[in-house]
């Protein structure tokens, strides 16, 4: 994903925070950089300050990289399920009922080789759609936290100017292949791009086939980013599984290079955006535009 306007790198410690048109901040939590745009009306540093411990104790209890983490001792033995925080036993129990939903084309307890409960492919979209919660109660109207793929705006970027998301060309990060025009929704992509072939069918063990990247955009970034993992690994079907859900719309590049979308996309889509770079937009699947 590509914002306009946002930063690629983190501000040194001596470069404002607040510039006269927005404030700005870039962390690296979680594993990725994470930042935060707000435009004007502007919030207080302490209550930025606040969103980024946030995101921080979210990464002391989720991470599976750290040990003593809740999910590090669940995967140790050391602590039991009933035992977890509120939290993270509803994230377990929202990815259990996706799994049902999904037919287990999403399976936190099964998608890894060793086992281990892994629910990452909500929890980054979950934990980034509170920061935005929190910043929007500490006054902030026009803003947007991305955390790599994971995407939520609220607002606009100017009076007038929707924010602008530019869906990654899978074989060339310097070009979009398509652009969304975005107001108060969130944004996630899955593909192969983004870390390799991290992405596993839970149901077979094998790497899904079809797609090579795979946009949800929706009102929920928790929701769009595990659509985006399970549609990913139904492939073409999982577009229509997406459509199903009201609010959802799902973007895909095929292993063809081909653009294919479902009809909410069309409300975001900015014309001409999609088939530059060498991807063909005139082909699709019955039911989708």
């Amino acid at each position: 994903m590509t914002v306009a306007g946002a930063s690629e790198r983190p501000l040194r410690d001596d470069e404002p925070r607040t510039r006269p048109d927005r404030q700005l901040r870039v962390e690296f939590i979680m594993g990725t950089a994470i930042t935060v745009d707000i435009r004007a009306p502007f919030v207080s540093s302490d209550a930025i300050d606040a969103v980024f411990e946030v995101l921080r104790d979210i990464d002391r209890r989720f991470s599976l990289y750290r040990r003593d983490s809740e999910l590090g001792l669940l995967a140790a033995g050391a602590l039991l399920e009933a035992d977890l925080s509120a939290d993270v036993r509803w994230v377990l129990a929202a990815c259990d009922d996706l799994a049902r939903t999904s037919n287990g084309a999403f399976d936190v307890r099964r998608h890894r080789p060793d086992g281990i409960v892994d629910p990452s492919a909500l929890v980054k979209g979950w934990a980034v759609e509170e920061a935005a919660l929190r910043l929007a109660t500490a006054g902030a109207v026009n803003l947007l936290v991305a955390a790599g793929g994971d995407i939520v705006s609220r607002g606009e970027a100017a009076p007038g100017v929707p924010w602008q998301i530019g869906v990654r060309h899978p074989d060339d990060a310097a070009h979009v292949a398509a652009i969304l025009s975005m107001r108060d929704n969130a944004i996630a992509t899955s593909g192969l791009y983004e870390r390799g072939e991290h992405i596993i069918d839970p149901r077979t063990g094998t790497f899904p086939q079809g797609l090579v990247s795979l946009t949800v955009v929706g009102p929920d970034l928790a929701w769009a980013d595990a659509y985006a993992t399970a549609g990913f690994v139904m492939g073409l079907q999982g577009l229509a599984w997406i459509d199903a859900h009201p609010g959802y719309g799902a973007l895909a590049i095929t292993e063809s290079r081909e653009v294919v979308w479902t009809p909410v996309i069309d409300r975001y889509r900015v014309p001409d955006s999609t088939g530059a770079h060498g991807f063909s937009d005139d082909s699709h699947p019955e039911g989708l535009h």
